[in-house]
């Protein structure tokens, strides 16, 4: 399977960033992609009201994405914001395109390093998997990643391959974070781990998490098979499958489980 990671920054203007996932996805599909993975917060970005700007998942802009991703005959992975009936809203990964189109809701919010996602954003509360072509994608968001009992729920459900959708805030030590638990979290499930994050940010300083870059494809035996640096661009790599299968006959920390 063909996977591309999209790396850039979105605005605070939804219509300009559908303009964004509309450019991107071009270029992934003429590369070849079979998923485009966009970052977390692609219809918003964090640091701005989102309530103005959440829609249910049949609304003009997840309709929008779904019709760039059908244009291209690809599966769009993006993130965007849909309401929550206590008034908050909740983080929503688009899946859609190719027959789909759902949400996975953000399970674990950032309430770390001074941020309190919960104060605006609600909770979900169940893991997801989707299947492409018949390969089980899981679905992950940012502050998911450190949560290494989700990655092995979604290896459970049949997921070869979990996406990690981004907005990773920035700070000492945090690309290091970044890319070690994106590392860890393929070694715990013996999946791969597409993980795209928003590009690290020029000019916009704020205390809210925009993006540190680094986007990367993860080996199901924990290797970096390939990563972006900083700023923005499209990430192509070839997801061997069944490599997940001689993951787990020689690593087989998934049957070996006791608790």
């Amino acid at each position: 399977m063909r996977v591309a990671l999209c790396q850039f920054n979105s605005t605070d203007d939804p219509a300009a960033n559908l303009g964004l996932v509309r450019t991107r996805v071009a270029e992934a599909a003429a590369r070849g992609a079979r998923v485009v993975v966009l970052p977390e917060a692609v219809m918003c970005r964090f640091g701005v009201p989102l309530g103005p700007v959440a829609e249910p998942l049949d609304g003009p802009w997840a309709s929008a994405v779904r019709g760039i991703a059908d244009e291209h005959g690809v599966v769009v992975v993006a993130g965007m914001f849909t309401p929550s009936p206590d008034g908050r809203v909740i983080n929503t990964l688009l899946v859609t395109g190719g027959g789909h189109h759902l949400g996975y809701d953000k399970i674990h919010l950032f309430d770390a390093f001074g941020f309190t996602e919960s104060r605006t954003v609600a909770p979900g509360g169940e893991p997801l998997v989707v299947r492409v072509d018949g390969v089980g994608l899981g679905l992950a968001t940012c502050y998911d990643v450190r949560f290494p009992e989700l990655f092995r729920a979604l290896a459970d459900r049949g997921a070869a391959a979990v996406v990690v959708a981004a907005s990773w805030g920035a700070g000492e030590g945090k690309v290091d974070q970044w890319r070690l638990l994106a590392r860890a979290r393929a070694l715990d499930s013996t999946t791969w781990v597409l993980a795209c994050d928003q590009s690290e940010p020029e000019g916009r300083p704020g205390s809210a998490p925009t993006g540190v870059g680094h986007s990367m494809v993860v080996g199901p035996m924990g290797e970096v098979v390939a990563e972006l640096g900083p700023g923005p661009g499209v990430l192509v790599v070839d997801v061997d499958v069944a490599a997940v299968g001689k993951a787990r006959e020689v690593l087989p920390v998934l049957a070996n489980r006791r608790l």
